[in-house]
């Protein structure tokens, strides 16, 4: 699914050109974002290019309209009159798609309509010229659609969303592709005007919500096609088509979705083994596709003998259930989601699961928090044997509260980490194991490089020196950590829980220090000015704020000092990504990011996980935990692949400990693993023998040339 692999003019006109067919049903089909504004709108362009439609709902798009309202004479005078032009607008707006005044032919395309709205895969604005009580019309005509991988093409012309427009009138469009050289400005152009409009940030324009009268007249329009679509199947026999394995709730792979090999071979291992084991897969390597996949084969044993599916899917964050229901949508199934408040879930999942019958299925997908809950409990208990666990990044659930919920009695199990290892957490590491199964592939970043699902990459180390008082206040961390470290791993009972409680704070405290060291500032307003002109830019920083002996709350905190160096200093237009910006403000910050608004974002743990920024080119890390997952998990962000994007770099300042030769065997103890990193990292970039060069004489002092 890719929009260069399809042939685009850079222009299309009525005398030499059919606009429907050869330009918007190929490109839609294509496409997992559709925006469009429009002087007009009527249904009747759907019928024109329902294919194109029909490929970006599989692909699990979404399409935003903005459209002017069509106003009649009578709606004008009201208006002249002093009426309030929301309400007339809103008035003229749902008076086009009155059930009742619509033949059948018309309200059964109108109900397609509605059910994209009902789907969540389209939504509507309208928009009137402001400071003109409303007359003034909205006359603009531009469409942007993007493809999976970020490609985009955009346009701009005469035509309209109409019937008239696309077979009668003579209408052109002016066509540009971000691949294309010299047309990516233009791309962005358009781009960012269509978010400023549908944000309402467009200065003499007001942008206002889809009225809800109108909302419902297409929902219940949809529902009643719908209806006679239900009435009309009645009577037939069954059929084993992907509609019908949809409309009972089943996984069906779209035709589009080709399954590398690697991805076929672990779900044939999975189904051999009884349909339980660990997919161990590298960000950006498709481990919610093959899942995904894997959930279709199942599901084709099940129905092969009448049998039916309940599948939970646990993830750890809420941008995560979005995700996942996006690409059940293409897989054909709509879940039912269980998260934030039990009210907002309970008695339909209940209901849901009450209601099921051989030969459907039935998926949710749930947070950790939430699985662990006592409702969520009490749901999985009335379930009987035929459930199915996928947990996507495992790892979280070794936590004792987490695995505790897992359901013995769930048959089929499949649980997805690129790391699924718990840091410093064996027990909770080999509890997973024991539940969901062994490894049943294995592929790690040199895989995905080589296969093409990650992007080939630069390592560039800079070591910065601690300072005195740094050095003294580490050095003082490691003593303490030396003398825990034995009773961690050899002691038993309640004292070795305490000194492995005691070890990770202590831990804690000391990456604290080398991810605050003072220097790193400075090392990167240097490193950054060697890149002061390049886009989509990450920064990563310690979390909170600088540690000291005598202060437990910690000074400045790092995030602040590299927001006032990139945006006052540098004159950069950057912005920070976490927990403080909301979740609306989250999604404007990434699309901000993603059409260059933004050069940069400041972060902390927020970009961890669950976060899709594949035009990030440059990543510095300020500050990794030692726990090497969380250095995974930020390289998946940085290697995504994307349109333009050929390679990637990665900036790592490493803060060098003291040489105490009293502490030398358990610095170095605990410095192997910090150094198996680093190699790693250097490794599998195309600066191989540089980036270890840096490295070698740290190396060398803790005689670690065999890592």
């Amino acid at each position: 699914m890719s929009l260069p692999s399809i042939p685009i003019g850079d222009s299309y006109r009525s005398d030499t050109s059919d606009v429907a067919r050869g330009f918007y049903i190929p490109v839609l089909a294509e496409a997992v974002r559709y925006d469009r504004a429009v002087g007009y709108f009527t249904s009747a362009s759907l019928e024109l290019v329902a294919r194109g439609i029909d490929g970006l709902r599989a692909n699990g798009g979404k399409i935003r309209l903005v459209a002017g309202p069509l106003l009649s004479p009578d709606d004008v005078e009201d208006i002249r009159q002093g009426y309030e032009y929301r309400a007339i607008v809103a008035r003229a707006v749902a008076r086009e798609v009155v059930p009742e005044r619509l033949d059948a032919r018309l309200a059964e395309k109108l109900g397609t309509l509605g059910k994209l709205i009902a789907e969540g895969v389209l939504e509507i604005k309208i928009a009137v010229v402001a400071n003109t009580n409303g007359l003034g019309i909205y006359h603009e005509k531009i469409g942007v659609v993007t493809d999976d991988e970020g490609n985009t093409v955009a346009f701009t012309g005469s035509l309209n969303e109409t019937r008239a427009a696309m077979e009668n009138n003579f209408e052109s469009i002016e066509v540009f592709a971000s691949w294309v050289p010299g047309d990516a400005r233009r791309v962005r152009r358009i781009k960012e005007n269509f978010v400023a409009l549908w944000e309402d940030k467009t200065e003499r324009l007001e942008v206002l919500e889809f009225p809800k009268e109108a909302e419902e007249h297409l929902r219940e329009l949809a529902a009643r096609v719908a209806k006679a679509s239900s009435d009309a199947s009645v009577g037939k026999t069954r059929q084993s088509c992907p509609e019908e394995v949809n409309k009972y709730g089943w996984a069906s792979t779209p035709k589009e979705i080709e399954l590398r090999d690697y991805q076929k071979e672990a779900i044939i291992k999975w189904l051999q083994t009884g349909a339980r084991g660990i997919f161990e897969m590298a960000t950006g390597t498709g481990k919610t596709i093959t899942a995904l996949a894997a959930l279709d084969q199942i599901g084709r044993q099940l129905r092969a003998r009448g049998g039916s599916l309940i599948t939970v899917i646990v993830v750890p964050l809420l941008d995560l259930v979005e995700q996942w229901s996006q690409e059940l949508n293409r897989f054909g199934v709509v879940p039912l989601k269980c998260r934030d408040s039990v009210a907002t879930w309970q008695a339909q999942v209940n209901n849901a699961i009450a209601g099921l019958r051989p030969g459907r299925a039935v998926t949710l997908v749930v947070t950790n928090k939430t699985f662990s809950s006592a409702p969520f409990q009490d749901v999985l208990s009335s379930v009987r044997d035929e459930l199915l666990i996928i947990a996507d990044e495992v790892h979280h659930l070794g936590a004792e509260h987490n695995r505790s919920g897992l359901p013995d009695h769930a048959l089929w199990r499949l649980a997805l980490s690129a790391t699924p290892e718990r840091w410093f957490d064996d027990e909770g590491t080999e509890a997973l194991r024991g539940y969901f199964g062994e490894t049943l592939i294995s592929l790690g970043l040199k895989d995905a490089i080589e296969l093409g699902a990650l992007t080939r990459y630069w390592y560039r180390p800079v070591l910065v020196p601690l300072t005195d008082e740094e050095a003294a206040y580490y050095t003082i961390l490691t003593s303490k950590i030396g003398a825990l470290y034995g009773q961690a791993k050899g002691g038993k009972g309640k004292a070795r829980d305490d000194a492995k409680a005691r070890l990770g704070q202590l831990l804690n405290k000391r990456a604290k220090v080398l991810g605050h060291a003072e220097g790193k500032v400075a090392a990167l307003r240097e490193e950054i000015g060697k890149r002061r002109e390049l886009p989509f830019q990450l920064v990563y920083c310690a979390e909170g704020g600088r540690p000291q002996e005598d202060d437990p709350m910690g000074g400045e905190r790092q995030v602040d000092q590299v927001l006032d160096l990139l945006g006052n200093r540098l004159g950069m237009r950057v912005h920070s990504y976490t927990s403080k910006e909301s979740k609306q403000e989250r999604r404007e910050i990434l699309e901000a990011f993603g059409i260059g608004h933004l050069e940069a974002l400041v972060s902390m743990r927020c970009l961890d996980e669950g976060v899709d920024l594949p035009d990030a080119r440059i990543a510095y890390l300020l500050a990794s935990s030692s726990n090497p997952r969380q250095f995974i998990q930020r390289r998946g962000r940085i290697l995504r692949r994307a349109s333009g994007k050929t390679e990637a770099e990665v900036i790592d300042f490493i803060a060098v400990p003291p040489q105490d030769q009293e502490l030398f065997e358990t610095e170095r103890n605990l410095f192997r693993r910090e150094m198996q990193r680093f190699v790693e990292f250097a490794k599998y970039s195309e600066n191989y023998g540089e980036s270890l060069s840096e490295l070698r004489d740290l190396r060398e002092y803790y005689e670690l040339m065999d890592v």
